[in-house]
């Protein structure tokens, strides 16, 4: 009898135990599992805490409006769930310098040349072969970088068939006197203006690192060159649409600072708070389409791992008025 009641205390006190964790502390547990997360102190891991919570409501009112079809688009708890706001501009508010655009480099004899083309409802550049795999730019800002490669990987394949992972690294090391800084910040432009008199390696040879190294471009491994750059007239979406139809894969910058697009999962990104002028991310254009629900996008391939959005990429809205900059600063290399 004295041994049943010990037994019913324990399981009592077990249940207790159990009732003590929350459905929050269990997913917030199983957040820092999936995304390798631990913290410095238990002071530091209770404020991350309180802030994933907060984006926790955040994802999940946006949810319930977009299973409601009110938003176009899904959120998830992704591996910014335990920054605020302010900490994710700060990360990468200084990540994309400007540019000084001269008049489109070649802009006139583009658009005469494709003036009367009938184009595609929809393009997917990935499918076709033109795209390498997503990668992961880590805490660098080497956005720049990524965009650039891709441009320029779009390229190469369209000229040689061969679908070849270009250095990023290369140009975060090796780029500076064009005006780039390493993983501080850079400029695509700057980038194709490096690979114009210098060359790009291939990532098997000068592998990512996310981080700032010294430069060791080895010129007897270039794989990559350019004879310039052209940049597209800023703000047409029209003309961006051919570009990405018969060029390939364009260069873009776009502003990123809405707490929407760092959870960004899934569905068309349709965010009116955009600006079309404070850019502060780079990324590749791989494509566009329309959806079931007839809604315009644009395929951007982006450089935060496949984790984020659908496998690294995001669906943007085509066709409003330029949203989040997607046209403003758009540009491709002449390979």
């Amino acid at each position: 009898m004295k041994m049943r009641v010990l037994l019913a205390i324990a399981a009592l006190v077990a249940v207790a135990r159990t009732a003590s964790i929350s459905q929050e502390d269990l997913e917030f547990h199983g957040w820092k599992m999936k995304f390798g997360k631990s913290y410095d102190s238990e002071e530091e891991e209770s404020q991350r805490k309180m802030t994933w919570l907060t984006n926790r409501k955040l994802v999940l009112e946006h949810n319930m409006l977009a299973d409601q079809g009110i938003k176009s688009y899904r959120l998830d708890m992704n591996h910014f769930a335990d920054m605020d706001n302010q900490e994710y501009q700060a990360r990468f508010k200084s990540c994309l310098v400007s540019y000084n655009r001269t008049k489109p480099r070649g802009g006139p004899l583009f658009l005469q040349q494709q003036a009367d083309a009938t184009l595609p409802c929809a393009v997917d550049w990935i499918a076709a072969g033109y795209v390498t795999k997503v990668n992961q730019q880590k805490q660098c800002c080497s956005c720049w970088a990524f965009s650039a490669a891709g441009a320029l990987e779009g390229q190469l394949f369209r000229k040689t068939r061969q679908l070849v992972s270009l250095s990023e690294q290369q140009l975060l090391d090796c780029s500076w006197l064009n005006g780039n800084s390493g993983c501080a910040s850079g400029a695509i432009e700057h980038a194709f203006e490096y690979v114009e008199f210098e060359g790009l390696q291939s990532d098997a040879t000068y592998p990512y690192e996310g981080k700032d190294g010294m430069c060791r471009f080895n010129p007897k491994n270039s794989q990559a060159t350019c004879s310039g750059f052209e940049e597209l007239p800023s703000g047409d979406e029209t003309i961006l649409q051919k570009a990405v139809a018969v060029i390939g894969p364009i260069s873009a910058a776009i502003d990123t600072k809405r707490n929407t697009f760092r959870f960004y999962s899934s569905g068309v990104y349709d965010e009116p708070y955009c600006s079309t002028s404070d850019l502060d991310h780079a990324v590749l254009i791989v494509g566009y389409g329309t959806d079931k629900r007839g809604q315009d996008y644009w395929m951007v391939k982006n450089s935060w791992g496949v984790q984020w959005g659908e496998k690294g990429y995001i669906r943007m809205s085509r066709n409003k008025k330029n949203q989040c900059g997607i046209a403003t600063r758009a540009s491709f290399p002449v390979v």
